[in-house]
């Protein structure tokens, strides 16, 4: 199963790009920030805002309880580790 899996974002990778590194699990990547990225919320505004990350692409901004409170959802549900093993993928 595909589910966005929450991440914190570390740094911005390319400002232009629109890419950041985001830390899920422990594990760093580079995803694109695009889509939460607007006349409110610059490039820069992102490090350290907590986003839902679906193949490569913040998705959505969530607070930190929210993104607390999905990685306990999908602990529980037993998708957690199945989507950490897909970001991991996705780095090699």
């Amino acid at each position: 199963m595909c589910l966005g899996i929450p991440g914190q974002i570390a740094a911005i990778a390319d400002k232009d790009a629109k890419l950041a590194v985001v830390d899920v699990g422990g594990v760093k990547r580079t995803i694109n920030i695009a889509f939460i990225v607007n006349k409110d919320h610059s490039v820069e505004s992102c490090v350290g805002e907590w986003t839902l990350v679906h193949v490569g692409f913040a998705m959505v901004r969530i607070d930190e309880a929210e993104a607390a409170a999905t990685l306990a959802l999908l602990r529980e549900m037993g998708e957690y580790e199945s989507e950490l093993d897909n970001v991991r993928q996705a780095v090699a």
